[in-house]
């Protein structure tokens, strides 16, 4: 599975790597919109994860981006905000599939993100 991290702190998205790829997983770690959509434009992902609040550009744009180029691909965001806390990110962003809170454990994000990768689409 190919997974992308887009993730502004890059200490927390090395945590998240680390235990994605312990899982056998394929991941690239980027801090900003231009370093993404560089990515998404080279290389196939099954799984986005995205601060919903990035210093670098906007989440919901490179989700934007990924869901025209690469419509299979799953976006899980991830913030420490109360923005969309009412479930409305699922109405603005046709691939998004979780929305999570920054301080979820590790191994949570790691295995939401292997469920997503291979559930087929319905």
């Amino acid at each position: 599975m190919n997974v992308l991290i887009v993730e502004s702190r890059a200490e927390l998205g090395k945590i998240w790597k680390s235990h994605l790829e312990r899982l056998g997983a394929q991941v690239w770690l980027v801090t900003s919109q231009d370093e993404a959509v560089s990515l998404l434009r080279t290389t196939i992902f099954d799984v986005l994860v995205l601060d919903l609040v990035l210093k670098n550009g906007s989440a919901m744009a490179i989700a934007d981006f990924a869901s025209y180029r690469q419509p299979g691909a799953k976006a899980i965001f991830v913030t420490n905000t109360s923005f969309f806390s009412d479930g409305s990110i699922f109405q603005h962003c046709s691939n998004a599939c979780a929305f999570v809170q920054s301080e979820t454990p590790p191994d949570d994000l790691a295995a939401m993100v292997e469920h997503y990768a291979r559930h087929e689409p319905t």
